[in-house]
């Protein structure tokens, strides 16, 4: 298991408002995915993307119906 600082990010639908919804939480995890799957639920048409970053870091990008979302998992 390992261990990740989440940090997830609920960007704003309105055009000219750049404002976000930013939550943090601690993980402990093997499977990354399934905790952004957990915080999506009942979503079955969110389309989610995975990136890995050179600092060990895994950002999913998550669009779900127009919604879009950013989980970032980094190994503490």
């Amino acid at each position: 298991m390992v261990e990740y600082e989440l940090v997830w990010e609920i960007f704003n639908e309105c055009a000219n408002n750049q404002m976000r919804d930013v939550f943090f939480k601690d993980v402990t995890t093997d499977d990354p995915e399934k905790e952004v799957r957990k915080c999506l639920k009942d979503s079955v048409n969110a389309s989610i993307e995975r990136e890995d970053l050179s600092d060990g870091s895994i950002v999913f990008h998550v669009n779900d119906c127009g919604l879009l979302e950013r989980y970032t998992f980094t190994p503490v």
